[in-house]
């Protein structure tokens, strides 16, 4: 809160207080900077001198600071005194050090979801021990909002009345902030807990965009918008607009109660923390927050690789990329393929039963072929391993035919080599079951 000299006709003590500096002017009158004798220092402020004239005012304002002396809690200014019998009026309460959310915003800009979330959810905290004292604060708005390092405050309860009183009304005096006022106060209507939800909205909205729902303008129009004219909440962010839009309805009865949006706001700004908002746990495992995500939703950085790699493993399980498939002698084919179609299979995904051969086939840990099963899950016989055998054995005979043939035209032309010369043929062949396909001419 900024703090000015004193002026010339501003009082130097005041009760037992000794008064340093002015801290602020309202319609109410004028807030200084004062000390006890301690030292302890507070906010006091004195009551205009036409106000205090009004019988009216000063019976209302002395059941409100008797109402407020109730108020237990942490956010909001503790009364430390009042007079009310007094020339003029005044009380004291503690002094909360910090920008107000008006200057706060003023200066700086927007405050983020984040902040915004957590500055309403002790707010609304605070307002609870109001109502629960049975007082509505009546003038909720930035400037009453102090931003001290152990969190906001509330100040300035000039203007509360009792729950279910009727709103002051003073020649000459606009009772409350145009802008900030909620629809009932403007009417004249009993005022309720649900009265400073409303201001509680506006003043958050306030925060979010650095402008009133209601706009700019003098107070008359100010006051017809907050009755007739809906809130403007374009710049509110998504994650507190439809909070902040049920806190300014027009009806109170369609305003979230103080719990409920306390609860409410705590919940936002916690997930605001963590970079995330609406729907953010998208995935089971904790998901990626709102903060995290490039265009379209993906996220960045490290977590679009942790992303990718889940999609493959995930893709690998499913559907499996296609292999290339080795060169077959058109024979080898002809004996590996089945004699019909197994049900369920699919020759382009991988399927067992499609056009592979068997050397793409997947085998056990030995290296045999495992059981081939159809669609329907019946087991379908492999090639016979018998055909297979007797193909081998032909391949050998053959073999060693041939050689005994070239070893009897050499013999023709010279002393025998191979059979009883003491020279032997040794005919090697790695010719076994897993290579039926490869080669063999098709025999």
């Amino acid at each position: 809160m900024a703090m000015m000299r004193l002026r010339r006709e501003d009082p130097r003590v005041v009760g037992s207080f000794r008064l340093h500096r002015r801290l602020g002017a309202g319609g109410m009158g004028v807030v200084y900077l004062g000390s006890d004798k301690r030292g302890q220092r507070v906010a006091l402020k004195v009551i205009r001198p036409d106000l205090a004239e009004d019988q009216e005012f000063r019976s209302r304002f002395a059941r409100e600071v008797s109402a407020a002396r109730r108020i237990r809690g942490g956010c909001t200014a503790r009364l430390v005194a009042a007079d009310l019998d007094a020339d003029r009026p005044w009380f004291a309460t503690q002094y909360v050090p910090g920008p107000s959310l008006h200057d706060k915003v003023n200066e700086e800009g927007p405050l983020s979801p984040a902040q915004v979330a957590a500055i309403g959810a002790a707010l609304s905290e605070g307002l609870l021990a109001v109502h629960d004292a049975g007082v509505v604060h009546r003038d909720l708005k930035p400037s009453n909002i102090l931003l001290s390092p152990k969190g906001p405050r509330i100040i300035d309860f000039g203007i509360a009345w009792a729950t279910g009183a009727s709103t002051l009304t003073h020649v000459g005096t606009a009772v409350g902030s145009p802008g900030f006022l909620a629809p009932e106060q403007v009417r004249g209507a009993a005022v309720t807990p649900a009265t400073d939800i409303f201001s509680l909205g506006a003043t958050l909205a306030y925060a979010c965009t650095a402008d009133s729902p209601f706009g700019q303008g003098s107070s008359e129009v100010m006051l017809y918008r907050v009755v007739h004219e809906e809130a403007q909440l374009a710049g509110v962010p998504d994650a507190l607009a439809p909070l902040l839009a049920a806190c300014l309805a027009k009806d109170p009865a369609d305003r979230p109660s103080t719990l409920s949006l306390s609860l409410r706001l705590k919940e936002i700004a916690a997930r605001e923390a963590h970079g995330l908002s609406g729907g953010a746990w998208e995935d089971g495992s904790g998901g990626w927050g709102r903060a995290e995500r490039g265009p379209g939703g993906r996220p960045t950085g490290e977590r679009a690789e942790e992303y990718a790699r889940q999609r493959t493993e995930r893709g690998a399980a499913g559907t499996p990329a296609p292999r290339p498939r080795p060169a077959r002698p058109p024979a080898a084919r002809d004996a590996a393929r089945p004699q019909g179609p197994a049900s369920g299979a699919n020759p382009r995904t991988g399927g067992r039963a499609g056009g592979r051969g068997p050397a793409s086939r997947p085998t056990g840990r030995n290296g045999s072929r495992g059981p081939v099963r159809t669609g329907s899950g019946a087991r379908r016989p492999g090639p016979d391993r018998r055909l297979l055998r007797q193909r081998v054995v032909v391949f050998v005979v053959v073999t060693l035919l041939v050689a005994l043939g070239i070893a009897a035209a050499q013999g023709c032309q010279g002393p025998a080599r191979g059979l009883g010369g003491g020279g032997s043929v040794s005919v090697t062949s790695s010719y076994g079951p897993e290579d039926a396909g490869r080669g063999g001419g098709g025999l």
